[in-house]
């Protein structure tokens, strides 16, 4: 069993090409299908929206967020195991829902695995709703897995 590390303060900032090694090892530690370090350092040269918790100089946590035509969508938040349920994933949660506002965005959604519980009851918590199903969208050991799909709304639409 994994011993959940003591609050320590920490702080959210914009994932610098840097980070990629840090935030490649907590998704390998965190998925049995993770994104390769590719795929993140395509996320930042693709101009996204992404952003690291760190505490005491190491990355513990990050996200990445795609805005465009004034909808989001959290393409992948991820907290590492050693650190989660201390509120890092709340922060980055509240992290992108501030930028998406800064940015105009209307509407934000994300996939997620329905077996996550925690990440389902941290994106209810934060206003989401479930608003549909992606049959067999993730890889998994015995085939596919589907994905529940939440929305929140965010800026109200003009007229």
């Amino acid at each position: 069993m994994i011993t959940p590390i003591r609050e320590i303060p920490a702080h959210t900032r914009e994932m610098i090409h840097d980070d990629v090694a840090e935030v490649s090892d907590i998704e390998r530690r965190s998925y049995e299908f993770p994104w390769s370090h590719g795929v993140f350092r395509d996320c930042l040269l693709a101009g996204y929206h992404c952003a690291v918790v760190e505490r005491e100089g190491a990355v513990v946590g990050y996200s990445v967020l795609s805005i465009a035509a004034g909808d989001a969508h959290i393409l992948n938040l991820c907290i590492d195991p050693l650190y989660r349920e201390l509120g890092y994933g709340e922060r980055l949660l509240d992290d992108i829902l501030s930028a998406a506002r800064r940015d105009g965005v209307n509407e934000i959604f994300l996939e997620v695995r329905p077996s996550n519980e925690k990440a389902i009851a941290l994106y209810l918590k934060k206003g989401f709703r479930n608003i549909a199903y992606r049959p067999a969208y993730y890889q998994a050991n015995d085939g596919r897995e589907d994905a529940a799909v939440f929305s929140k709304q965010l800026n109200k639409n003009p007229g």
